[in-house]
């Protein structure tokens, strides 16, 4: 049978304002506690005054304080203000560090966007060609339907491949999108749509 992970949310979560100290505190007590995943939240005010030496620094700490466990870099992508925000965001989270890229707490006006994940995706790309490290992707937030789930699994196998297809390196943070799921599966089994009860 396989492993069960575990995954916590750290760093301050969703603003991830909170003094480093407190956020490094976080991590290590998560990872203390039995989480082997830990999903950190960027500091955005680093990405819109430019302080990217400091941003690079932050998450490598927080990386160190994740020891084995696996760090995933939420970016609220849709707060950065432009894309070249993002595509510096992601290569900044990954060169310190971060397994996985995240569009997204859910909590922002937007969410997980297809241009938002191209940038994200032509990162992971450039990242890859130039250390040859897989990075996972991870969209959040306002994946309500399996067509936006499909236009997602289309854009990773355009732009990543099919080797980003698994859930090792493509993951959704989409809790909204199963009760579409649950949905469709009901009318292909039995013909009928499903009912709220």
């Amino acid at each position: 049978m396989d492993k069960i992970n575990i995954a916590s949310v750290a760093t301050g979560f969703p603003c991830g304002q909170t003094p480093l100290f407190t956020r490094l505190e976080e991590i290590k007590f998560a990872v203390k506690e039995g989480a082997s995943e830990i999903d950190i939240v960027i500091d955005r005010s680093l990405v819109l005054t430019g302080q990217w030496e400091i941003l690079y620094d932050e998450i490598k700490e927080m990386k160190e304080a994740c020891g084995k466990a696996h760090l995933k870099a939420i970016l609220a992508a849709g707060e950065l203000t432009n894309l070249s925000n993002v595509y510096k965001a992601s290569l900044i989270a990954m060169m310190a560090g971060a397994d996985f890229i995240k569009t997204s707490t859910g909590k922002e006006s937007i969410n997980a966007t297809i241009p938002i994940g191209i940038v994200m995706a032509r990162a992971i790309v450039d990242y890859y060609n130039n250390t040859t490290v897989r990075v996972g992707l991870k969209p959040a937030g306002g994946i309500r339907t399996s067509k936006d789930a499909i236009d997602w699994f289309v854009m990773v196998k355009e732009i990543l491949g099919n080797e980003w297809l698994t859930p090792k390196l493509f993951r959704f943070g989409a809790s909204g999108l199963l009760g579409d799921i649950e949905y469709r599966l009901y009318k292909i089994v039995t013909g009928k749509n499903a009912v709220p009860h």
